[in-house]
């Protein structure tokens, strides 16, 4: 039985009250959680369980896996409360969805190009493509795009596409429907001011990157 994810349910939630299901040293587990750990390029989230300080949030097939601080005294059973840091949970969640509408919005108005890369931390996010010439020149007709997404404050539906395998997706009715496991806003509106930057990474392959304002 995997750990019940319920920063899918509610990625606004910023604490629970979870029960110990297994302690192999400083690695443990729980029945529920709020934690997000590291998956699909965005970080994983900061926080406590059970007051220790969480070093380490790893995906284990459908487990999670958290190490916390050496010397604790948690065994299986206990009932514990899990803290997450709310301000970079929500910095993520916005970086996160900027970063998946700039995806959409390349894929569908510039022929599709090759992504090669992503990653979303609370500082900012960024999406690599293989790409001819300088991706800044598109950035006009992409912020403009964007903006008018954002400023529409449109509902972001996210649900299992096959709950079994725990699949999920976003979706903007209208817009696109993507697969993504990640923790989302609920409307476009709530990321706000962005600024994109540019970034080459070598011949043909470039970066970019997302920033809240």
């Amino acid at each position: 039985m995997s750990v019940l994810k319920v920063f899918w349910q509610d990625p606004y939630l910023s604490e629970i009250d979870a029960g110990v299901t297994s302690v192999k040293s400083d690695i443990i587990t729980l029945d529920k959680t709020i934690f997000y750990a590291f998956s699909g390029g965005q970080q994983s989230d900061s926080g406590t369980v059970g007051g220790y300080e969480v070093l380490k949030a790893e995906k284990s097939g459908m487990e999670i896996e958290y190490t916390i601080e050496p010397g604790h005294s948690l065994k299986k059973g206990d009932k514990v409360k899990v803290l997450i840091d709310w301000e970079k949970r929500y910095r993520l969640m916005r970086l996160h969805f900027a970063a998946e509408l700039v995806l959409e919005l390349v894929y569908q108005n510039y022929n599709r190009p090759e992504k090669i890369g992503a990653n979303i931390t609370k500082e900012k996010a960024r999406v690599d493509f293989c790409w001819d010439g300088r991706i800044s020149d598109i950035f006009p007709e992409l912020k403009n795009k964007l903006d008018e997404l954002i400023h529409k404050d449109l509902p972001v539906i996210s649900a299992f596409d096959d709950e079994t395998a725990q699949r999920r997706f976003w979706e903007i009715e209208g817009f696109a429907k993507v697969s993504c496991g990640g923790t989302h806003i609920k409307r476009t509106g709530e990321i706000g001011e962005i600024a994109l930057k540019r970034d080459n990474l070598g011949k043909g392959k470039e970066r970019i990157e997302i920033y809240l304002m």
